[in-house]
């Protein structure tokens, strides 16, 4: 099959692209001004990019258009096909039907947190011989890519096939003759819209066996108007569980509760609950797993916050769910690298280390500095954000924002593009806020401010101009 995608630079749609291009499909894809690191992993994989949205590509004649969610009606080469009556899918529908199928399916769901949490079942599931496939909204330090097909994939056109995983609990399927099995597949199960002609969540198309449902806040403002909407997609998901899969739930979050009141048909796991998983004792470098009050063993790991112990409670009962037993599960998290750009360190200047981290809701940016906060006691944290999501550049979010930077001794704001005023915004924070709309401005005075010891967390889910390498490249300068 030839598939073209429209969008594939995107996280998911590239992730996309190199699943179907392992499953022997032929790919090419296009965007608005094909950029990296996608577009050079892409390139590399043997993938012909195409830069914008020319209609003249529907000469390539591929058996169907994949169309990611950042197309809307007017694009060019949209209205082309359109017009043509050319064969064309959303991203999540074509990744259902040719790579999800026969598979045993985890999905991770939630506001904060998703990709950190995928990652770590993935990465669970590994160290216990599974072979996973995945498809993930970052790159999990531990395997180097976002996507993979897993080692338990059977091509239905394959000559020779590797024996497929088999997996308790599920009915074996035979693909083409070949060994019966089922292989596990952990998917980033996102709430953002299918499609512009399919305003579904994404993740309704995914039909997990293990769902998790880390938590849900509001977000998203420019495509839900209130929490109530999100919850209502949530619950559609919850729709799509067997009876005999499993749904692993936070039992803190009164908002996935009041969405499971809704009408649930699947066994239901707790974690930060007392009948379920929960944190035990802490030390400084991990925590105790619990399990209805019995002790499962313990987490040791340098990742930091609240959020990541969590995080961690979830990955291990959605593993269990494929019989990794617990001590298994968390023997393998001591050994989990995290994902690039999760307090990442990106340089060490004069004493002064500098993190990139891809906060930008205020619960996320709050979590994470309170991760920091306990690791660094009490050494300067600097904190340098972006708000650069839909939700956050229309204010949706802006009267949390303040509170959120409270546990930083400094607070830089990025102010180009908002459709609110910064400064007014974190006046609460008083003379430990600057604003500022000029990334190089921006970095000096972070630079001028820094003091041997600091920390410094840059928070955006963008490339953030390249902030991180003035910075440093000012520090090195000031030595």
């Amino acid at each position: 099959m030839h598939i073209h995608i429209l969008g594939i630079c995107g996280t998911f749609m590239g992730g996309l692209a190199v699943l179907a291009r392992a499953a022997g499909h032929r790919v090419t894809g296009c965007d608005a001004g094909v950029y990296p690191p996608m577009s050079d992993q892409l390139a590399a994989l043997g993938i012909e990019l195409i830069d914008g949205w020319n209609p003249d590509q529907i000469a390539l004649q591929p058996d169907v258009f994949v169309v990611g969610n950042v197309v809307t009606r007017g694009n060019p080469l949209m209205e082309k096909i359109l017009d043509r009556g050319f064969p064309y899918v959303s991203g999540p529908q074509w990744l259902r039907e040719n790579v999800l199928a026969g598979k045993w399916v985890l999905a991770v769901a939630g506001t904060h947190g998703k990709t950190t949490t995928s990652a770590m079942l993935a990465w669970i599931l590994e160290e216990s011989g599974l072979a996973p496939g995945f498809l993930i909204g970052g790159i999990p330090r531990n395997f180097g890519i976002s996507a993979r097909l897993g080692g338990g994939w059977v091509r239905a056109d394959s000559d020779t096939a590797r024996t497929p995983i088999r997996i308790p609990g599920l009915a074996q399927r035979d693909i083409k003759g070949e060994t019966p099995g089922v292989s596990p597949f952990v998917i980033e199960a996102d709430e953002y819209d299918t499609a512009f002609f399919d305003k579904r969540s994404k993740f309704v198309h995914y039909q997990p066996r293990t769902a998790v449902l880390n938590n849900l806040e509001f977000d998203h403002a420019d495509i839900f108007p209130d929490l109530a909407a999100i919850e209502t997609q949530f619950h559609h998901f919850v729709r799509t569980v067997p009876g005999n899969g499993l749904i692993v739930a936070n039992g803190a979050d009164a908002a996935l509760e009041r969405v499971l009141a809704r009408g649930c048909w699947t066994p239901v796991e707790r974690f930060l609950a007392v009948d379920g998983w929960q944190v035990g004792a802490q030390e400084a470098n991990g925590f105790e797993v619990l399990l209805k009050g019995v002790p499962q063993g313990a987490v040791k790991w340098s990742l930091t916050g609240a959020h990541n112990q969590a995080n961690a409670l979830a990955a291990i009962a959605a593993a269990r769910h494929c019989g990794v037993p617990a001590a298994a599960a968390i023997a393998a998290l001591g050994r989990f690298a995290n994902v690039k750009r999760r307090m990442e360190v990106r340089g060490v200047v004069r004493e002064i280390t500098v993190y990139d981290d891809f906060a930008h809701h205020p619960t996320a940016i709050e979590t994470t500095l309170a991760g920091l906060r306990g690791k660094v006691g009490n050494r300067r944290i600097l904190a340098v954000l972006e708000p650069r999501s839909n939700t956050m550049k229309l204010g949706a979010m802006k009267d949390k924002l303040a509170a959120s930077l409270a546990a930083a001794d400094l607070a830089f704001c990025y102010t180009n593009g908002l459709a609110w005023d910064a400064a007014a915004v974190l006046a609460p924070l008083g003379p430990r806020a600057v604003t500022c709309g000029d990334i190089d401005q921006l970095a000096a005075r972070i630079a001028g401010a820094a003091r041997p010891g600091d920390h410094v967390v840059i928070m955006s889910n963008g490339a953030f101009g390249g902030i991180h390498e003035k910075l440093l490249a000012k520090l090195a300068r000031s030595f």
